[in-house]
């Protein structure tokens, strides 16, 4: 992987004190989080006895945010390598076609094990076999319905919020079932060793700090590839989530190019200064050709070329026209697409926002906000 930073310099010093406190406490096998994004982590269950769901050949996945984004990522990111088949409940659907199938298994994940929408859908979907719970170990909706049906249930770790929880149970157990090895998404020992990520990290933060000081808030994903669209909305709850809080917080926005440079494009260069930006691409090596026997006289410069070229073409450009108009933006360039790229991903985005919130002085792991419609929505119901 290729990392570009922001193109300004910023004092870091502050950013790396917070970031040495976080590693103590790791050190020390302190932080539940940061150990899951290692392989020092030790999961509420064993693989070995999980085994027995891999004969299945479709699953699919109930969850709402944390609980399933995760997967959705991995899935979608890595899918040239999974032979397996996944689908996602993740909103209420009320169009959604009942699939409850002999082959495919059911897999119910909720932290608190009452989340409405979860059990809504499991309600109207008629689950009732071929069930997989991972949630905390309390009474909740979900564990009493598991021990109902008979299920298997697996601890959800309660030290690990579910926008945190992708290299937990939450993440790895549908990964395992991709066929994916868990333990290649666990990077954080390799990275924290090297003082050039830890360089980048920090100058990253302290970057993304003073956009915040100057009121750019908006932080635009600028995407080039369509299979990391789910990785970037796991990241727009990580930070969203975590960040909004107190009048403070950074929007994240996916925007998918170069279709968006027919769209928002006129906009992010010349309209209003409140943004800074992220190019992601990767290199894939796909066989894909222009057709020289369709292609008028006009284009010439397209002969013999593949369509990644035309794409890279457009990502180089709009980096060279962002330069000239001194628009913020850093850069990912993926340069292989495996579990080791995407668990540094993950890695790098949470450091990220666990850094941002404790530099803001806000506490990153909760949110208070959201809970406020949750207890609403139960008025309400139980009042029609």
């Amino acid at each position: 992987m290729e990392f570009k930073n922001f193109n300004q310099k910023k004092s870091n010093s502050k950013i790396k004190k917070i970031l040495n406190e976080l590693l103590y406490n790791y050190s020390k096998k302190n932080d539940q989080l940061l150990l899951s994004l290692s392989k020092k982590y030790k999961y509420k269950f064993k693989f070995q006895n999980i085994k027995k769901y891999k004969k299945f050949k479709h699953y699919r996945i109930f969850g709402m945010g944390g609980s399933s984004l995760g997967a959705e990522a991995i899935y979608s990111f890595l899918s040239r390598k999974i032979r397996k088949s996944f689908s996602f409940v993740n909103n209420i659907n009320l169009s959604l076609k009942q699939r409850n199938k002999n082959n495919q298994l059911n897999i119910i994940i909720s932290k608190s094990g009452n989340t409405l929408e979860t059990l809504t859908n499991l309600n109207y979907q008629k689950v009732k076999k071929n069930c997989l719970f991972i949630t905390e170990n309390r009474k909740s909706y979900l564990r009493t319905l598991a021990l109902k049906l008979k299920s298997e249930i697996i601890e959800h770790n309660n030290f690990i919020g579910g926008r945190y929880s992708v290299l937990s149970e939450t993440g790895m157990i549908p990964a395992f079932f991709m066929g994916l090895e868990p333990n290649n998404f666990k990077r954080l020992d390799n990275l924290i060793s090297s003082n050039k990520f830890i360089n980048i990290l920090t100058n990253n933060v302290s970057s993304i700090l003073s956009f915040h000081q100057k009121k750019k808030n908006n932080s635009i994903i600028l995407n080039y590839d369509e299979s990391s669209n789910n990785l970037f909305y796991w990241y727009q709850q990580l930070v969203a989530e975590s960040l909004g809080k107190s009048s403070k917080g950074i929007l994240p926005i996916i925007s998918p190019v170069p279709k968006d440079n027919h769209s928002v494009m006129q906009l992010y260069l010349d309209g209003f200064k409140k943004n800074f930006f992220t190019f992601f691409y990767v290199m894939d090596k796909l066989p894909k050709k222009i057709d020289n026997n369709t292609l008028l006289s006009s284009h010439k410069y397209l002969r013999n070329k593949k369509v990644s070229d035309v794409l890279y073409s457009q990502f180089r450009a709009t980096q060279n026209v962002f330069l000239k108009k001194k628009i913020p933006f850093r850069s990912f360039i993926i340069k292989k697409r495996d579990e080791k790229t995407l668990g540094e991903l993950f890695a790098f985005f949470i450091l990220e926002t666990i850094l941002l919130g404790k530099a803001l002085k806000i506490n990153p792991f909760n949110q208070p906000a959201v809970e406020l419609i949750k207890t609403d929505t139960t008025k309400i119901l139980k009042a029609i």
